[in-house]
């Protein structure tokens, strides 16, 4: 972890902020939505992707990414699967951290 990663980055845990966050979305999850009918037109939920995009970027991120769903649930929009984008600098990670590892010669 890097001091510019926030500390739930290398835990895939939220932190503080992320935990609160999170808890009017696991009360809507669990009183308001089972009185709704299914009606999202995106995979997943809105309210999974929100959960996941805090989860992997971190309170403000991640709701500024479920921010953006949200504004495009409507019907001008057709839906359909629009995943969490990965987290920033974790393309390609296995190769560079495969990089990364440094061999003495008595190893090579």
């Amino acid at each position: 972890m890097t001091e510019h990663e926030p500390p739930e980055a290398d835990s895939g845990r939220p932190g503080l902020g992320g935990r609160v966050l999170l808890l009017p979305i696991r009360g809507y999850r669990r009183w308001i939505s089972p009185l709704l009918p299914p009606s999202c037109r995106f995979y997943p939920s809105c309210s999974t992707y929100a959960v996941e995009a805090i989860t992997v970027h971190g309170a403000l991120r991640g709701s500024w990414l479920a921010a953006r769903r949200l504004l495009r649930c409507g019907p001008w929009h057709p839906g359909g699967m629009d995943p969490v984008p990965p987290r920033r600098g974790s393309r390609g990670s296995e190769s560079t951290d495969q990089e990364r590892v440094h061999h003495t010669p008595a190893e090579e």
